[in-house]
């Protein structure tokens, strides 16, 4: 399962940059990585797991802008096409599980 975060933010004033990569940098923190300006992903083990990150992310929420957060399943996520210019490219890898016994 993975999740996104996508949003728009308010950076007209020094206070609204600063709450623009205050909420980056709580992405950042969370293990999302960025896909795209303003388009962060991470990788859940499970629905649970992804309802446990939205709900870290609530927490973060800057007080103005758009903050939009979607789940979907690692089969939705392999059908995505990416694109760089003209050309197709690989959708990003399901990172790897480290197994401890």
């Amino acid at each position: 399962m993975w999740i996104f975060a996508f949003f728009d933010l308010p950076v007209k004033t020094k206070a609204d940059r600063k709450r623009y990569s205050t909420f980056r940098k709580a992405l950042l923190r969370e293990g999302f990585s960025m896909l795209q300006f303003s388009v962060y992903a991470r990788h859940c083990s499970s629905e649970d797991d992804a309802g446990a990150y939205a709900r870290r992310v609530e927490l973060e929420l800057p007080p103005k802008g758009h903050v939009r957060l979607l789940a979907v399943t690692d089969r939705q996520f392999g059908k995505m096409a990416v694109f760089l210019g003209p050309e197709r490219v690989a959708v990003e890898p399901e990172p790897t599980q480290m197994l401890l016994f």
